[in-house]
């Protein structure tokens, strides 16, 4: 199976057309147009009933205390966890392409609503969920795709993988609120084939 976006070239820069933060000069970062980039897939192996797709960024973090504070950064060295972006699932096994902008066009504070998407498709919720969780303008369950927005003072440029699963299910078995742990869950014993996309991005101007 191959997955293609015209979006932005497998293991190159994300265009910020894509992302969910763009730096600012002033204020470090600013509100981006935060659509989805267009995905296509070939070569789908025979019995596959539908597809997830998972986006996440395997380069967050896994301690707060340095991000985005004045006169700090975050080391390079620090352990890094992973942040789910998109979890997408149910997607019919006839759809080959996503459109560029489908399923997100904008920065929706609180969240986009979900699970239900497009082409009868379910959409998770992503960890902007848990990073907004304490702010009173922005907390809400963030549905579908939220794109790069990594510390402006980390030290690394983050990566953003873009996996497509071909799966010999037709409904994968996860109900009410699920994210990316749940789904990967789900998908175990159920999985035909994978094909990934690699981005990267950062807010860093001393790495751009």
């Amino acid at each position: 199976m191959k997955l293609t976006s015209t979006s932005f070239s497998d293991g190159q820069k994300i265009p910020g057309d894509f992302a969910f933060c763009l730096p600012d000069p002033v204020h470090h970062v600013c509100l981006g147009k935060n659509l989805n980039p267009q995905l296509a897939w070939s070569n789908v192996p025979a019995g596959t009933r539908s597809f997830v797709l998972i986006c996440h960024d395997p380069d967050v973090p896994s301690q707060g205390d340095d991000v985005n504070q004045e006169g700090r950064s975050v080391p390079a060295a620090l352990p890094r966890v992973d942040f789910f972006h998109w979890v997408l699932i149910d997607l019919p096994a006839t759809l080959a392409e996503i459109g560029e902008g489908e399923f997100s066009h904008v920065v929706t504070p609180r969240g986009k609503p979900g699970p239900q998407a497009a082409h009868g498709s379910r959409q998770g919720i992503n960890n902007y969920t848990d990073w907004f969780a304490g702010d009173h303008d922005m907390q809400g369950d963030y549905h579908g795709y939220d794109g790069p927005c990594p510390p402006w003072n980390d030290e690394i440029v983050h990566r953003y993988v873009f996996t497509l699963y071909a799966l010999d299910t037709e409904r994968l078995p996860v109900e009410g609120r699920f994210g990316g742990p749940e789904v990967r869950a789900a998908m175990h014993g159920h999985i035909l084939a994978e094909a990934s996309l690699q981005g990267s991005f950062t807010l860093n101007p001393a790495l751009g």
